[in-house]
């Protein structure tokens, strides 16, 4: 089957996201849909405030819509109870953040194993052992987030999210805690292992040259959402 026609990783269908106060209702999204399949890069960008982090909330099911809904691998995340909400994220979303997000209380390699372990899997050690080492870190497996540069902890929770083989990578602002350098190194870096993991991959950025390396630009602007390519 050609990826053309392959079925949709994630459909976002004719979401809205509205929120209400005393002094009235505030509409953040309004209609958005789009659909991905595997493999697939997406970036979504706009100004600061117009929804971007709120519709990747409510990709990843940790926000819920207003109206519409979102289904992961044909599977209405809102039609699920919070766990097995939970759950369907364990299994098939890795996420990466712009302030990493990793357990201070753990090293490296624990950080790594976590995901594995939670999900009962076995090998959960060598297999966050080689991921480590396909990042770059495999001298670094024992040292702690605050013995590691922003680019190795980034490096980390990349690993972190690329271990557990996600169907769909979430990423919100990933080199934004970056210098230019670093930055342009992590965004080669994971772009790498996307491919090589077949992943479909979104992320929020307001770096339009990271945006362009993406196959599809969703672009949102006072709650709307426009697509270039």
């Amino acid at each position: 089957m050609s990826e053309s026609h392959l079925p949709a990783i994630i459909s976002v269908d004719h979401v809205y996201k509205s929120v209400s106060d005393s002094t009235g209702t505030l509409d953040i999204l309004r209609d958005i849909h789009f659909q991905l399949r595997a493999r697939e890069t997406a970036a979504i960008v706009g100004a600061s405030g117009s929804g971007k982090s709120t519709l990747l909330s409510i990709i990843a099911g940790l926000d819920t819509p207003s109206r519409g809904t979102v289904r992961l691998d044909g599977e209405d995340l809102f039609a699920l109870h919070e766990d097995a909400r939970a759950a369907l994220r364990a299994r098939r979303i890795g996420f990466v953040f712009q302030s990493f997000q990793l357990m201070a209380n753990l090293s490296a390699l624990e950080n790594v194993m976590l995901p594995l372990e939670l999900a009962g899997q076995r090998q959960a050690r060598q297999a966050a052992t080689d991921m480590l080492q396909r990042v770059g870190l495999g001298q670094r497996l024992s040292h702690y987030p605050r013995l590691m540069s922003g680019g190795e902890q980034q490096r980390v929770a990349l690993a972190r999210a690329f271990v557990v083989k996600p169907a769909l990578l979430l990423a919100d602002e990933p080199t934004g805690s970056l210098d230019f350098a670093t930055g342009e190194t992590i965004m080669e870096l994971m772009f790498e292992l996307n491919r090589e993991e077949g992943t479909t991959l979104v992320l929020v950025t307001h770096d339009r040259a990271i945006a362009q390396r993406c196959e599809r630009r969703i672009v949102i602007e006072a709650g709307r959402m426009s697509v270039d390519g």
